[in-house]
C-alpha cells in the first residue's frame, strides 16, 4: 500500500525550503557583497561600482603596513597550530582511554577558551603573560592562538576516536609494538583525518583572531585582522575589502579541505564495518 504524506507536511516542506534558502542568503549575502568592492576602480566602498581594477591589491601587496602583517600572521598561525594539534591530539587521546575522577572536568577545562567571551580569556592571558614577561612577543602569541585553538583539535580528535576500535592497538601490543611505536603506526594513521580538521580549525582560529591579540601584541607585531581593525578605524578604503576578500578565499579552501576530510573519514568508517 503506498504511503500518502499529510496535508499539512506537503504544505510545510516547500515552506521550509523557502526558508532555509532565505536564512543561506542571510548568512551569505553580507560576505559576498564585499568582493566586488575590492575590484572597484573608485576610491570609496559604495555601490554602484565605477569600474574594474585590481588597484587596491596591488596597492595591498605593494603596502608597507599590509604586507607585514600579512607575514605576522603566516608565521604566528602555522606555529599556534602546530602547537594546538599536538597538545589537542595527545590530550584526546589520554582522555579516551580510560574513565577516570574528574575526566569531564578536565574536558570543560580543555574547551573553556572556546566557551568562555573572547574578552575575559584576553584579559586574563593579558596578566598571566605579564608576569611570565610574554607580552609583546611572538612566543607570547603563539601560545596564546594554540590555547584558542586547542579546543577544536580536542573536540574533533575525540569525535574521531569514538569510532576507534581499540582492537588495533591491542594486536600492535601483541606483536612487541611499544606504546609510541603503536600510536605512530596505527592509532595515528586512523585518526589523522580528525586530527587534520582540527588543525584546520585551529589555523582558521589564529588566523581570523583580533581580541587577544590586541591585548598582546606590539605596534610591529600586527596580525591582519589587527590590520584590518585599525583601518576601519583610521582610514576607510577598498584595500580592506581586498583584504577581506582573500580571507574568505582562504575560509572556502579551508572548507573544502575539511570535506574532502569528511569523506575520507566517512570511507574510513566504512571500510572498517565491512
Amino acid at each position: 500500500m503506498k504511503h500518502v504524506e499529510p496535508l499539512e507536511i506537503r504544505l510545510m516542506r516547500p515552506l521550509l525550503s523557502v526558508y532555509s534558502l532565505a536564512l543561506l542568503m542571510f548568512l551569505i549575502i553580507p560576505i559576498l557583497v564585499i568582493v566586488p568592492l575590492s575590484f572597484n576602480a573608485g576610491s570609496f566602498l559604495s555601490y554602484p561600482l565605477s569600474g574594474f581594477s585590481l588597484r587596491w591589491y596591488r596597492e595591498f601587496f605593494s603596502s608597507n603596513d599590509w604586507m607585514p602583517a600579512l607575514l605576522n600572521s603566516l608565521k604566528i598561525a602555522p606555529a599556534a597550530t602546530l602547537l594546538a594539534t599536538v597538545l589537542g591530539t595527545l590530550a584526546s587521546v589520554g582522555l579516551s582511554r580510560g574513565e577516570f575522577r574528574g575526566k569531564a572536568l578536565i574536558m570543560a577545562i580543555m574547551i573553556s577558551p572556546m566557551v568562555a567571551p573572547v574578552v575575559i580569556v584576553a584579559v586574563g592571558m593579558y596578566f598571566f603573560f605579564a608576569s611570565w614577561g610574554l607580552l609583546n612577543s611572538y612566543l607570547g602569541l603563539v601560545i596564546a592562538h594554540a590555547v584558542l585553538g586547542v579546543p577544536f583539535v580536542v573536540i574533533t580528535v575525540n569525535a574521531t576516536l569514538q569510532g576507534y576500535d581499540r582492537n588495533y592497538t591491542r594486536a600492535a601490543a601483541s606483536l612487541g609494538a611499544t606504546p609510541w611505536y603503536g600510536f605512530k603506526r596505527v592509532t595515528l594513521p586512523l585518526i589523522a583525518p580528525g586530527v587534520l580538521s582540527g588543525a584546520l580549525f585551529a589555523f582558521a582560529t589564529s588566523f581570523d583572531e583580533v581580541v587577544v591579540t590586541l591585548f598582546l601584541a606590539s605596534p610591529t607585531q600586527r596580525t591582519l585582522p589587527m590590520q584590518m581593525f585599525a583601518g576601519i578605524k583610521e582610514n576607510l578604503n577598498p584595500t580592506i575589502a581586498a583584504a577581506a576578500t582573500m580571507m574568505v578565499l582562504c575560509a572556502l579552501l579551508l572548507l573544502l579541505a575539511m570535506e574532502v576530510l569528511r569523506r575520507r573519514t566517512e570511507r574510513l568508517r566504512g571500510a572498517k564495518t565491512e
